[in-house]
């Protein structure tokens, strides 16, 4: 599904391009990889849309991707043919700079994403240096792994960014993909803490509290009392003046959101410092994950059980299922597109696999 030019998705920006497409061969040190599902995230539709602007056009979105080795490049050795491998929003990093020498390779200046930099998992196949490649454990199918990568994987980090201590009381602003994998996720790291999750409808409201939250509410409403840290995941400016005003004294908010929405902008809402910034609350952006957050995620998934709530529709109809999305309908976990099956092949007229050297 190959997006030539961002636009409302009215206008179904995303079109089926089977016969335009040529399947990528693996350069040195690359995989080529059959995808089997990729998962639909906001960033896509920020993406489709043009809120979120790519280097260059025609692109393929998609960062939430499992699939099977087909194909190495030159010198690639950590995997081999039929492993089953998934591909998250970090595709490369530089290893050279100062972030990526010290862990922090999400802040790297050559950061490149999967599905806006470089092509992603909207496709049949797609390439990924092979030290940006993720084992998938077993046990996990391809449709649960694949909403792993990045709601998951980004909601693990927020929750490390937080610096909640068990038995804090945490919140969660907005209950789409990431926010049900970071409820459960948040009942093993911090047994002893509430949840409290706020979403706009009375749909999600209900899902976080089947899935174990201690109270659910609107935005607006009042919890049952301040908390340490709040997580907000809406593409929403209102949720976050609201939340810093639920934060006790030194609570801090976590902004897991790439991009915000024009329909209330920030200067149309009342900051008020004692209300919303007083008593040394603070915000923390986050940006992006690392490969580190990636692969202790679908440890920690596998240890906890943990399984997302994913709804499967064919590839053909990625507009309608980021419509989803943007139609503010009731979000019950996440959505998955499904590729194909999961029988390793080699396309037509794709390079061989290197020997391994």
């Amino acid at each position: 599904m190959l997006l030539r030019n961002p636009a409302p998705l009215a206008d179904h920006p995303l079109a089926l391009e089977a016969a335009e497409v040529p399947a990528p061969s693996p350069a040195a040190r690359e995989l080529l990889v059959r995808v089997s599902a990729c998962g639909v995230c906001r960033t896509d539709l920020d993406l489709a849309e043009g809120r979120l602007v790519a280097p260059a056009y025609p692109v393929i979105p998609g960062h939430q991707v499992v699939g099977r080795v087909v194909a190495r490049g030159a010198g690639a050795v950590a995997f081999h043919e039929g492993d089953r491998v998934g591909v998250a929003w970090i595709h490369s990093a530089c290893g050279r700079c100062r972030w990526c020498l010290s862990g922090t390779e999400n802040l790297c200046p050559e950061f490149c994403a999967t599905g806006c930099d470089v092509n992603g998992g909207y496709a049949e196949y797609l390439v990924v240096p092979e030290a940006f490649a993720h084992a998938i454990p077993d046990g996990l199918a391809d449709t649960s792994a694949a909403p792993l990568l990045c709601a998951g994987a980004i909601g693990w980090r927020s929750l490390r960014l937080t610096d909640l201590a068990d038995g804090q009381p945490l919140g969660l602003t907005g209950f789409g993909a990431s926010g049900h994998l970071m409820l459960q996720t948040a009942r093993h790291r911090y047994p002893h803490s509430p949840v409290y999750v706020f979403a706009r409808s009375a749909g999600e409201r209900a899902f976080a509290l089947e899935l174990g939250a201690d109270w659910a509410g609107d935005t607006t409403d009042r919890p049952p009392q301040p908390m340490m840290a709040i997580v907000d995941t809406t593409p929403a400016w209102k949720p976050v003046v609201e939340a810093l005003g639920h934060l006790a004294p030194g609570g801090r908010l976590v902004i897991n959101a790439i991009r915000k929405e024009s329909r209330d902008q920030p200067e149309l809402l009342r900051l008020e410092y004692a209300t919303h910034l007083w008593h040394e609350r603070d915000v923390k952006s986050v940006a992006n994950v690392t490969r580190a957050d990636v692969r202790e995620f679908l440890d920690a998934a596998v240890r906890m059980e943990l399984r997302p709530t994913v709804s499967e529709v064919p590839l053909s109809e990625a507009n309608d299922a980021l419509a989803w999305l943007r139609s503010g309908e009731a979000i019950r976990g996440s959505r998955v597109l499904r590729v194909a099956d999961e029988a390793p092949m080699r396309p037509r007229g794709a390079a061989p696999s290197a020997p391994a050297t």
